[in-house]
């Protein structure tokens, strides 16, 4: 009797899903983010419902990403989204500022999200090397 067993068949789908479920949190995150600032401590009723609706979109979706996805890799990426994204969007919504000293932090941020995304890919794991 054969006790070997076959890896799990994987689809351009089961690797993108997961990705596009963080994506979607991350958007999520940005906008909780914004909204929680527009509340005004919560004092703002329409501000606080809305924040905690993409609160909770944000927490749905990336407990789907988790599924698959590392909770490491995947929590800094979202996070990564999430600050990134609020700090873009901040000025354009509210009384901040983007300086170009924020805005080289914030490459460093995207460029370490990205450096993430391609440390999980299966190209770059290193195969198992057989012993001899």
């Amino acid at each position: 009797m054969d006790t070997t067993t076959t890896p799990p068949r994987t689809t351009a789908r089961t690797r993108t899903g997961p990705w596009a479920a963080l994506l979607v949190a991350g958007v999520f995150e940005v906008g909780y983010a914004l909204s929680v600032n527009g509340s005004a401590g919560f004092t703002d009723p329409l501000w606080s419902a809305v924040a905690v609706v993409f609160f909770l979109c944000t927490l749905f979706f990336l407990s789907v990403a988790l599924k698959t996805i590392d909770v490491g890799i995947g929590y800094a990426v979202w996070a990564g989204i999430g600050a990134v994204g609020a700090a873009v969007l901040g000025p354009l919504f509210f009384d901040e500022t983007l300086t170009p000293a924020k805005a080289s932090w914030l490459a460093v941020i995207i460029a370490g999200v990205v450096w993430l995304k391609l440390a999980d890919s299966p190209g770059l794991r290193a195969a198992p090397q057989a012993s001899d």
